[in-house]
């Protein structure tokens, strides 16, 4: 779409929501908002989907595309995607086919085994289910971690260092959702890659190594996850070239496999013999101090407004608009 027409356009930035995600979604729709306004988009207005009305915003407010800025539940597991269809309003991002599975950890691990991506071994528990934890042990080792397997931002995720400590961290887990997913540690250098573009033109950002252990941490966890970029994440990553590409090329290859489209950001563990892949994002985080646009900031070819309106130039051609 060409700069000049976006003058007319009106778009909704969906944020906050009902997730435990909802304070980060907040500062996410307000970064992307202001982007959008510096692309040269008419109208652009936030719209809390916390709040009861804000149905009644979107259908009465005229706009040509909502911006999905909404992280966890009801936002990023193609609920607000299906929603947005019933109203016939394009959306960014991904559809609520490729936004559900992606959301579901247990349900995407099955996606990357089938398209070749290295996952860690692991088993998932739903609510009201027995386990048993020596047949957990055989299969995930001696560590591993528990989290939701439908959640986000690290919430209700533990390490687990010996098998006594597996009950009270699934029973934690399941505090966040209906169904944990365990998984095997794997050790190696944690790493994200971004993701944008169509299916033509699909490329993975600079690659960014999480370097958790700057601010004493074992893991990518909430405490760690918001504070100033520049201690923790190292761009590019230092790892071989041949593992770099073999990284960006899993990136794009997990988007694929998910069905997303335009945006994603998968996390990897890239060990001596290759990238694991962990998970992906289909709505990264779009704060100051979010992985996603940092690695923005590390092209030379793309600006972080620049990719918020190529994400709504993307909705509108799918849409037909």
């Amino acid at each position: 779409m060409a700069a000049n027409g976006r003058e007319s356009m009106r778009i909704a930035v969906l944020a906050g929501g009902t997730s435990s995600e909802r304070e980060i979604s907040l500062a996410s729709g307000a970064n992307a908002a202001r982007a959008l306004e510096q692309a040269g988009f008419g109208v652009v207005k936030l719209v809390d989907t916390g709040n009861s009305s804000f149905i009644d915003t979107l259908t009465g407010g005229s706009f040509d595309c909502a911006f999905l800025a909404l992280h966890g539940a009801m936002g990023e597991d193609g609920a607000m995607q299906g929603l947005l269809e019933v109203l016939r309003i394009p959306y960014t991002g991904s559809n609520v086919a490729a936004s559900a599975c992606a959301a579901d950890k247990e349900l995407s691990k099955l996606l990357y085994a089938r398209a070749g991506i290295p996952v860690a071994p692991g088993c998932a528990i739903e609510r009201g289910n027995d386990y048993d934890v020596d047949e957990i042990v055989k299969i995930v080792g001696g560590e591993c971690f528990v989290k939701p397997a439908v959640n986000g931002s690290s919430y209700g995720i533990s390490l687990v260092k010996d098998p006594s400590e597996l009950p009270r961290a699934i029973e934690h887990a399941f505090e966040y959702g209906e169904k944990v997913l365990v998984e095997r540690r794997v050790r190696g250098t944690e790493v994200t890659v971004g993701v944008f573009g169509d299916d033509a033109h699909l490329r993975a950002l600079p690659i960014v190594e999480v370097c958790v252990q700057n601010e004493g941490a074992e893991y990518y966890d909430t405490s760690v996850k918001y504070i100033d970029p520049s201690k923790l994440h190292r761009i590019p990553a230092q790892i071989s070239p041949e593992l770099y590409q073999r990284t960006e090329e899993l990136a794009c290859a997990a988007h694929r496999a998910l069905g997303c489209l335009g945006i994603s950001r998968s996390d990897f563990i890239v060990t001596p013999e290759g990238p694991v892949i962990l998970e992906t994002n289909t709505i990264p985080g779009m704060t100051d101090t979010s992985l996603y646009p940092d690695e923005i900031r590390h092209t030379s070819d793309l600006t972080f407004p620049e990719v918020c309106a190529g994400l709504v130039d993307m909705a509108i051609e799918r849409a037909g608009a």
